[in-house]
């Protein structure tokens, strides 16, 4: 396929980037428009192929509507694909430069999409009873897993007289190269700091509790009352959920920004990576383990726990390491059941050579 200048100058109003995946593999993709997934609804995708032109009722390809077609698989806010000629359906999606999900709350292992082609995932906090640094570092394991950078941002910033102990709070994170910025949701001044995560052909996406100010946020990065806002309870700061789904917006600042309702559940999928997270500094020391299999439980010559009886390392942020890593080795072992589901479902002539089933009243016992 091949694309002219003026075409690509329009996408990347959408957040269109060459020399990454999905436009290092177009020219293999089928002849058709291509366009960017700015909704998902029941009826279809909104798909948008330029920035005030968005198509309502995409139709996805027949295989992705099949029960087990990988959820993982199908497109997600945020992705890029190629539609026929008349922008009524989807042909392809294009590879994704990176993506942002979760295992689905339930009992079956399944991984939930919040957003592809990202480039920084700000993580929204209010300086208020939502405020959490345990359930940041489990946003950030998620945020390394998908291929994006995360950056911190610290909400209702005006609210709070002295911001000390809140760094200090955040001690280990900032010790991971990990940016924060404190703000005032609603002052255009205030969130100027994150004018460099908005330029042209960049997209990030907003992630964070109800009532922890991503609406709001938002509003004030467009410039208008876009998405609705919402009060929050006083005794513990949650929102109800103002934005009910997740969409992209083109932003006056060049890139793209895609809001999402608020998460109360983050499950790890079994794809993090603790060493590329916000406890690399746990990973670094526990490389001096004297035992290479230490859970850091009380074995000898342990590394951690030295750390932590020297102060070297925050309990609070060593209990959250060893309670992610648990759950994060639970939901890799999961995956790895799914996986081989899959590719026993996937095999040729499965089921063939295997007993018939007995007719009622039939026996087939040893003789």
């Amino acid at each position: 396929m091949q694309l002219g200048d003026d075409t690509l100058d329009h996408l990347g109003h959408l957040g269109w980037r060459p020399g990454v995946a999905f436009s290092a593999a177009l020219p293999d993709a089928p002849a058709g428009r291509v366009g960017r997934v700015s909704s998902q609804h029941r009826a279809g995708y909104e798909v948008a192929v330029d920035e005030d032109d968005v198509r309502h009722g995409v139709q996805p390809p027949p295989e992705w509507l099949r029960p087990r077609f990988p959820a993982e698989d199908r497109a997600c806010v945020g992705d890029w694909v190629v539609l026929d000629a008349e922008c009524a359906n989807i042909l392809q999606r294009l590879p994704r430069q990176s993506v942002l999900k979760r295992a689905a709350a339930g009992e079956h292992y399944k991984q939930q999409l919040i957003a592809a082609n990202i480039d920084h995932v700000l993580v929204v906090c209010g300086l208020d009873h939502d405020f959490n640094p345990r359930r940041l570092e489990r946003y950030l394991l998620l945020v390394r897993a998908g291929g994006s950078e995360p950056v911190i941002v610290l909400t209702k910033a005006d609210q709070v007289d002295d911001l000390e102990p809140v760094a200090e709070a955040l001690a280990d994170i900032a010790a991971q190269d990990i940016a924060i910025h404190p703000v005032n949701a609603k002052d255009a001044d205030s969130v100027r700091v994150l004018e460099p995560y908005l330029g042209a052909g960049r997209t990030v996406v907003l992630v964070g509790s109800s009532g922890a100010g991503k609406s709001t946020l938002t509003n004030t990065l467009l410039g208008l009352e876009k998405m609705a806002t919402g009060e929050v309870r006083e005794k513990d700061s949650r929102g109800r959920h103002t934005t009910t789904r997740r969409v992209l917006l083109p932003l006056p600042q060049g890139g793209c920004l895609i809001d999402t309702p608020g998460m109360r559940e983050l499950k790890l999928t079994g794809e993090e990576k603790l060493e590329a997270s916000a406890f690399s500094d746990v990973e670094a020391i526990a490389a001096g383990c004297r035992f290479r299999d230490c859970r850091h439980e009380g074995e000898p010559g342990c590394a951690v726990q030295e750390a932590l009886d020297t102060d070297a390392l925050d309990p609070d942020h060593v209990a959250n390491y060893f309670k992610l890593r648990d759950e994060l080795a639970t939901a890799s072992g999961q995956q790895a059941i799914r996986q081989a589901q899959r590719a026993e479902e996937r095999t040729p002539g499965r089921g063939a050579g295997r007993t018939s089933a007995k007719r009622p009243g039939e026996w087939k016992g040893r003789r």
